[in-house]
C-alpha cells in the first residue's frame, strides 16, 4: 500500500483562543498554522506532494513541508536556544531553505522530520519566558514573542501558497 500524507485531527479551535492569555494565543495560533499545512497535504500521494502545479514556480506542497521544518529549526532552535544545530534538509546557510531537492520516494520520511522538528521546537520554546531576548545573526535582539509572530506569518503566507498547489492537484479547497 502507498503511503499518503495523514489525516490531521485539528487540536486548536480558533473560537476558544478569543479569551486566553497571550501566551496561549501565541501557540494556539502557530499550532493551527501548523495543522493547516499538514491538513493541505492530507490524503495525497508522495508524487503529488513533489508535484509542481502553479507554473513556472518549482514550489510544492512538499518542499512547503520541508521549508517550514528548516524555519522552525532555524528560529526556535537554532537562534532561540542557540543550539549547534545542522540543516534538517537543506538551509538558510546556502539559500534553499529546504524548497530544492524535493524527492517523492522521501515523503514519508520528510513528514516525519517536520513533525519531530516541531516536537523539538516546542520543547525549546516550554518553560521560556515571551520576554526572554537572544541576539540574531545580524545583531539585533529579539524576543521568544517576536518568534511566535514571525513563525505564524511565515505558516500563514505559505499555507496560502498550499491553497493554490493543493486545489491544482486535486481541486480541494477550504482551510
Amino acid at each position: 500500500m502507498t503511503w499518503t500524507a495523514p489525516s490531521i485531527e485539528r487540536t486548536t479551535q480558533l473560537g476558544a483562543l478569543g479569551t486566553v492569555t497571550e501566551r496561549q494565543m501565541l501557540e494556539g495560533w502557530l499550532g493551527w498554522h501548523r495543522e493547516t499545512l499538514l491538513a493541505k497535504c492530507a490524503g495525497l500521494e508522495p508524487a503529488q506532494l513533489a508535484r509542481t502545479t502553479v507554473e513556472p514556480s518549482p514550489l510544492t506542497l512538499l518542499g512547503l513541508v520541508r521549508h517550514m521544518a528548516e524555519m522552525e529549526r532555524w528560529w526556535f532552535r537554532r537562534s532561540l536556544a542557540g543550539e549547534a544545530v545542522g540543516d534538517v534538509f537543506t538551509g538558510p546557510a546556502d539559500g534553499d531553505e529546504g524548497f530544492k531537492g524535493v524527492d517523492a520516494a522521501d515523503a514519508e520520511r520528510d513528514f516525519g522530520l517536520f513533525r519531530a522538528e516541531i516536537g523539538a521546537c516546542d520543547l525549546v520554546a516550554a518553560g521560556r519566558g515571551l520576554d526572554e531576548t537572544f541576539v540574531s545573526a545580524p545583531g539585533v535582539s529579539l524576543s521568544l514573542r517576536f518568534v511566535y509572530v514571525l513563525m505564524i506569518q511565515e505558516y500563514a503566507r505559505h499555507n496560502g501558497h498550499a491553497d493554490f498547489l493543493r486545489e491544482r492537484t486535486d481541486g480541494v479547497t477550504g482551510d
